[in-house]
This record gives C-alpha cells, sequence and structure tokens, in this order.
C-alpha cells in the first residue's frame, strides 16, 4: 500500500494523528484537514486514492463535503459515524460515500478497510485484459478507465456504483441477491446490510437511467435482487 496517498477529516485532532501515525506506518503518504471547508480545499487541489471523512465537522459538515467531492470526483469515501446512528449510515450512502466506519472505531479495522477498497479499486486496472469495454445501447462502460459515456455525455459514478455496474453488465440477465452483491463488491467482511445495496442502485439509476421507475439497464427482480438487461 505504499505510495497510495490518503485525506483524513475530523475535527478531533487526537483521532486525526492516531489514524496519521498508523496509516504512515503502512507507507501511506497522509494530508489532514480538521474542518469540512479545510477539507473540500485539499480534495480539489490533490489526487487522492480514498478519503476517510468524518460526518460531524465544523463549517461544512461530512456530508456536503462528500456531495461536493462527488460532483467532480470518484474518489472512494469513507464516513465515520456516530455509533449506533443508523440515519448517518443511510444519508452518508446517498451522498455518495462507498463505505462506513462507527465511532469509537479500532484503527486495525480502519486500516483493514482501507486496505480493501484500495485493493478492489486497484485490481480494476489489471483485471479483464479481453473485456475491458461494455457497449449498451447508448451507454458504453470503459472498465480499464472506469468511465461510463451515456450518448455523448460522461456520467460520474462513484467507486461502488460502478463496481455494480460493471458486476451486473460483465453478466447479463444473471439475477443477483442483494445479499451476493453486499459480498461481491463490499467483501464478505463488511458489516452492512442489503439497505447499502438499495442505496447504491437506486442512485446508480438516477444517473445512468432516463427513467429511473422504469429502468432499461439495471432491473429488479422482485423478492429475488437486481440483473443487467441485455435485451
Amino acid at each position: 500500500m505504499e505510495d497510495k496517498r490518503v485525506l483524513v477529516v475530523d475535527d478531533e485532532k487526537l483521532i486525526v494523528k492516531g489514524i496519521r501515525f498508523s496509516l504512515e506506518q503502512e507507507g501511506m503518504k497522509v494530508d489532514c484537514a480538521y474542518d469540512g471547508e479545510e477539507a473540500l480545499k485539499l480534495a480539489k487541489e490533490n489526487i487522492y486514492d480514498i478519503l476517510l471523512l468524518d460526518v460531524m465537522l465544523p463549517k461544512y459538515d461530512g456530508f456536503e463535503v462528500c456531495r461536493q467531492i462527488r460532483e467532480y470526483s470518484d474518489v472512494p469515501i469513507i464516513m465515520l459515524t456516530a455509533k449506533g446512528d443508523d440515519m448517518d449510515k443511510i444519508l452518508g450512502l446517498e451522498y455518495g460515500a462507498d463505505d462506513y466506519i462507527t465511532k469509537p472505531f479500532n484503527i486495525l479495522e480502519v486500516k483493514a478497510r482501507i486496505k480493501a477498497i484500495l485493493r478492489r479499486t486497484g485490481r480494476k486496472k489489471t483485471e479483464r485484459e479481453d473485456d475491458k469495454i461494455i457497449v449498451k445501447g447508448e451507454m458504453k462502460i470503459d472498465c480499464e478507465s472506469r468511465r461510463v459515456v451515456i450518448g455523448e455525455q460522461e456520467t460520474n459514478l462513484t467507486a461502488k456504483e460502478f463496481d455494480l455496474l460493471e458486476l451486473l453488465a460483465m453478466n447479463p440477465n444473471k439475477v443477483y441477491s442483494r445479499e451476493n452483491l453486499l459480498n461481491i463488491v463490499w467483501g464478505y467482511e463488511y458489516p452492512g446490510d442489503a439497505r447499502t445495496v438499495d442505496v447504491h442502485i437506486r442512485r446508480l439509476r438516477e444517473k445512468i437511467e432516463s427513467n429511473p421507475s422504469e429502468p432499461r439497464y439495471v432491473h429488479t427482480k422482485w423478492g429475488v435482487g437486481y440483473y443487467f438487461n441485455n435485451k
């Protein structure tokens, strides 16, 4: 994980100091911000491999920071939320976060989550050499550059949204249960539930479907799961 660049955003300086020390021990380069305004400035001025973003921040909260970053970047974002606050978790996913960790957390869990996301996003650059581009109607999915173009317009997806779309499109008409998608895209160690998948599918449809309530690409098999329509 050397040479990976991480932005850690939290107004509790002792937490930031502990995370920074631990990640630097892994060879990562770590930048720190202590409020939402500083986080947005650093995110625009630099290229990061992953962001660790607290919900409760001065100036701009974590949700607003996440929303603004998602307007121009699909960098993986892990939200830090208060223990037991399910609404924070759901809101974070709604605003485009890829994962969440509840406070208080074990630093080993933080490192494991970061490494898991970096491994998955890094693998996409070397996998599927023979299937780099998927074309379906007006939509073109470039698996190597992780870009999606519909018509002439590029669509900005988060890392997890792209992973979901790529998996479904690579296996057209195959129905995946929410549990399967959770295990494949987020990993077996992920402690979340099926709502995580539903939120990401809804956000994905809002971005790629002209009419999300009557999807052309990503369909629901009621009571079972989701599939990519290849007709």
